[in-house]
């Protein structure tokens, strides 16, 4: 038998604990060979395809996140396999193979591993990838699908790539493998452990570091998210970091103390196992539950974005179409019954047409980052009809002497305009003093030009304002809104060509960005589904790992206390709470990490968003869940079998 069919071996014997690297690894290069084969694609590079550019420059990024995350997963996976292969190497060097021949042997048997990950990845990658130029296409309404294709540069980009990360792992096991004494190797995993103590002053700070990053995030805003954001998360990591290390001690030597449960039954055994559970599995926890919780506010964050997008649009043009004329009754100007026209020769039914006239004003703001701006004054009744429909804002009640400003753009604790303070608007020479009620935000038309929001002020003061305004200097605005707008793109575009080219640029409508937003919106979600899946499965991977390291030794432990007379349904259970918690606690407190995490983004948007956090933390835990019922499963079978 030579070094390769001995490699070969070795792995046939140790394919349960190979097999999570594997299928991980394998799908890392799926993922990363499918970008690149949409990126390197002859329609993609020769400019065939609209809109491909920000797609590829995306991809780009997301293969530049998969090899790094992919080298410090491989990593992690070298150190646990090493671990346990420590005591067999030791066997061979006490049976005469040299140290070198060991290195050689490690590296056959981590090539192979990363040789078939790569041939399989890129086998099922080419499999999927039709699929995946199929959604590409759709989403970005190419007319026609993305013919199947292999590009050569995604191919060789993928094979070297991970050719060269595979073999600077297997380099690093040899040199880690070659450094270590014949002693040390095989009592490896044998060093006397000793009893778990928690320090009591760094499980205090676990908890003040995890309650202040928690209460930062929770009362976080606009003005000072860029501020909190870094201590926010140095605070959380370490919290998270000494919760494991420290305070799960802490609240084990608590449990053992509590001599009512502690004694019951199986508990003396399940909980004084934990206790040497937690602290070797400690770093690994640590790991996974900040990855967890990565991995669900990305996610969250994506989905909220995907699914309010319509709402953010909405928000941004509260009317399907509209444009405005310099002075009342213009002459040559935009006639809105040919609008009108043209959108019922196209079927399109107005649900609600307006028209307001306003003039705009110089107006100073309470802000530090944009102090001057330009509003379109109008009259309270001409906003109230303006707001018919629209769930987000309110009618408007002004005193004689008094302003509301209206903001587009919901900025949540952000103040620019202060209740009480006082402005002065200029009309034609005069002056007029007004009081402010403070601000209001969201959308209620399509502004232009160089107005960014609108002053709102009392219907008898504005018609003495108008009264001293000449006509050629007001703002007249017409705005249309459309029942089924999504689907009477053609008739807005049927308006748009029907006006003037020179008066185009005072059109403005929605639904020209409808389909910008879907596909900006879909694409992120798609992109977002394969990386978080990714870092799911690399992160359920590494709790694999570890429970599959300390197979043997957990065997010795079972046995023994088999042997004492305890039942295989007793054992069964010490088994899944001991699995259980490896696996329940990282979505615990990722989960918990998110959910603050989602507080603060419902501040940044002032939107509620705690139901599509809800949905994402549930999916996740429900794939936690049967990832540990096929591990739990494997672990059982393999328990059988020694």
């Amino acid at each position: 038998m030579n070094f390769r069919q001995l490699a070969l071996k070795n792995i046939q014997g140790n394919w349960h604990r190979y097999v999570a690297f594997f299928l991980s690894s394998a799908f890392s290069v799926m993922v990363f060979y499918m970008f690149g084969s949409f990126i390197y694609h002859p329609e993609v590079a020769n400019g065939n395809i609209k809109a491909a550019s920000m797609v590829k420059q995306v991809l780009f990024a997301c293969q530049i996140l998969i090899v790094i995350f992919s080298f410090f997963f491989v990593l992690y996976a070298s150190f646990a396999f090493l671990k346990t292969r420590k005591k067999e190497f030791g066997l061979l060097t006490l049976f005469g193979m040299t140290r070198s021949q060991i290195c050689r042997l490690m590296f056959y048997e981590q090539m192979m591993i990363g040789l078939l990950s790569i041939g399989v990845g890129i086998g099922t990658g080419m499999l999927f990838s039709k699929l995946f130029f199929l959604a590409i296409a759709r989403l970005l309404q190419t007319g026609s699908p993305i013919r199947f294709a292999v590009p050569p540069q995604a191919l060789l980009q993928t094979v070297i790539g991970f050719l060269a990360l595979f073999l600077a792992m297997s380099l690093f096991a040899m040199f880690n493998v070659g450094r270590s004494q014949i002693i040390a190797l095989l009592r490896a995993g044998k060093q006397p452990k000793k009893p778990p103590v928690a320090s009591l002053w760094l499980t205090v700070l676990a908890v003040v570091c995890l309650g202040g990053g928690y209460y930062l995030a929770f009362t976080t805003s606009v003005k000072l998210i860029m501020y909190l954001m870094l201590p926010i998360i140095f605070l959380t990591v370490i919290g998270t970091y000494f919760l494991f290390t420290q305070a799960s001690v802490a609240i084990i030597g608590r449990l053992q103390r509590m001599t009512g449960l502690y004694y019951n039954r199986t508990n003396l055994i399940a909980i004084s196992q934990l206790a040497f559970k937690m602290k070797d599995n400690a770093r690994t926890l640590f790991v996974v539950s900040v990855l967890s919780a990565v991995i669900l506010t990305a996610s969250g964050t994506i989905y909220v974005f995907y699914k309010n997008s319509d709402q953010q649009l909405m928000e941004q043009f509260p009317n399907t179409i509209s444009f405005t004329e310099q002075g009342l009754n213009a002459p040559g100007g935009i006639d809105p019954e040919k609008i009108k026209a043209v959108l019922a020769a196209e079927g399109a039914s107005l649900a609600k047409e307006l028209k307001l006239a306003g003039v705009q004003v110089p107006l100073k703001l309470d802000s530090s980052r944009v102090s001057d701006t330009t509003a379109l004054l109008i009259s309270e009744s001409d906003y109230n009809r303006a707001v018919e429909g629209i769930e987000y804002a309110a009618p408007l009640q002004v005193a004689p002497g008094h302003a509301v400003f209206s903001y587009p753009y919901r900025m949540g604790d952000v103040i620019l305009m202060e209740k009480g303070s006082r402005r002065t608007v200029q009309l034609n020479g005069q002056a007029w003093p007004l009081e402010m009620d403070g601000q209001v935000t969201g959308g209620v038309i399509n502004l232009m030009g160089a107005a960014t929001g609108l002053l709102v002020v009392n219907d008898g003061e504005y018609s003495r304002m108008m009264k001293e305004t000449p006509n050629d200097q007001r703002l007249v605005y017409y705005g249309f809104e459309l029942n089924r707008w999504q689907e009477h793109a053609a008739a807005v575009e049927k308006v748009k060509q029907s006006v003037p080219k020179e008066h185009r640029k005072r059109v403005s409508d929605r639904t020209s960005f409808y389909a910008a937003v879907q596909q900006s919106s879909s694409l992120t979600m798609l992109i977002g589904l394969f990386i978080s899946f990714l870092f799911f499965v690399a992160s359920a991977s590494m709790l694999y790992f570890k429970l599959f390291t300390e197979l043997q030794e957990d065997d010795h432990q079972y046995r023994a206390l088999m042997r004492i007379g305890m039942s295989v349904p007793e054992v069964r259970r010490i088994i899944n709470i001991q699995i259980g918690l490896l696996f329940l606690l990282p979505v615990v407190v990722g989960a918990a990490h998110a959910a603050f995490a989602y507080k603060t983004l419902a501040n940044l948007l002032s939107m509620n968003v705690w139901s599509y956090g809800a949905m994402v933390i549930s999916v996740y835990a429900v794939l936690q869940f049967l990832y540990f019922l096929l591990t739990r499963r494997a672990y059982m079978a393999q328990m059988r079998s020694l």
